[in-house]
């Protein structure tokens, strides 16, 4: 870990001063809210437990709060960036700023959608405060796409973090709990308050840990059957699965027997299984026209 003077995070001044100069305004379009609070910085980085033999990937830096931290910590951090002028900026405020750790960032000017490789040693890391607007499927996107991401922290709005910890049977349990339960386990971090930002944003926000799940999920059917099924599941989640799964299945009756195939309760509902039970759905499909009981026969 490299040391680094008092001063070189940065502070609500700071940014308000960068912002000035950039002509930047933050954008609600992109969910855009700059942390402002260099202790909060340091939290997330504590949290997250980056280490100093850790290549961080960053999404959504901004005028590079976190970003400063992080290289305080790492040993190399890559943030990607979708603006135009943040993305133009950052490096200047990282030379400016930490010129001894300069070397040992990079920047990507790109949507994190979009990103298929990142630049240097693999990641293992991912620590981003996440545009709300596009937390959930940025945060899968990167982890599927890098698997050498082992540990993750973000913060996001706290009804995000909270659906992205829920168990099964929780109210808020839904898609996007399975789904980043199949990459990792999951746990709620801590809580973020509204006036570490700029502008203070109308919802409070949360931490959420992500580590990658030592063991995947045991299942012969590939993550794309099993995210279906989720989302079948999910898509009508007040009915019972033997219904909801009725499209997925071709029929009722088809959903009824991949159930009680994969030991299932028909009645059961999405909101009580877990990434496993789903999987087991998925192994149990019927085959394009294969006849299940029960099954009507076409009429002549």
């Amino acid at each position: 870990m490299s040391t680094t003077e008092p001063d070189a995070l940065l502070g609500p001044a700071d940014i308000r001063e960068l912002a000035a100069t950039l002509g930047v305004r933050p954008t609600k379009q992109r969910g855009q809210n700059f942390v402002i609070d260099a202790n909060t910085v340091r939290r997330i980085v504590r949290t997250a437990e980056v280490r100093p033999d850790d290549v961080v990937v960053e999404v959504g830096p901004g005028l590079g709060s976190l970003t400063l931290a992080l290289l305080e910590a790492a040993d190399r951090v890559v943030a990607v960036e979708i603006d135009d002028v943040l993305a133009a900026a950052l490096p200047a405020t990282v030379a400016a700023r930490m010129p001894q750790r300069a070397d040992r960032f990079a920047l990507v000017h790109s949507d994190a959608m979009l990103v298929r490789e990142l630049p240097g040693p693999p990641p293992t890391a991912l620590v981003a405060n996440l545009p709300y607007n596009v937390a959930v499927p940025v945060l899968l996107t990167m982890l599927d796409r890098f698997p050498t991401i082992e540990r993750t922290l973000v913060m996001v709005q706290a009804e995000v973090a909270d659906r992205l910890a829920a168990r099964p049977g929780n109210k808020v349990y839904g898609v996007p709990s399975v789904k980043a339960n199949w990459y990792t386990d999951v746990k709620r971090a801590g809580s973020i308050g509204r006036k570490v930002f700029w502008p203070a944003p109308n919802v409070d926000s949360g931490l959420v840990s992500l580590v990658r799940r030592a063991d995947p999920v045991a299942t012969t059917a590939s993550k794309a059957e099993v995210f279906a099924v989720v989302d079948a599941a999910f898509a009508q989640r007040r009915k019972t699965l033997r219904a909801a799964l009725s499209g997925w299945a071709g029929s009722a009756p088809a959903a009824e027997a991949a159930l009680v195939a994969a030991g299932i309760s028909p009645q059961a509902r999405g909101e009580a299984l877990t990434v496993e039970e789903f999987a087991a759905i998925a192994e149990n499909k019927p085959a394009e026209n294969e006849p299940t009981e029960n099954k009507p026969e076409p009429s002549a």
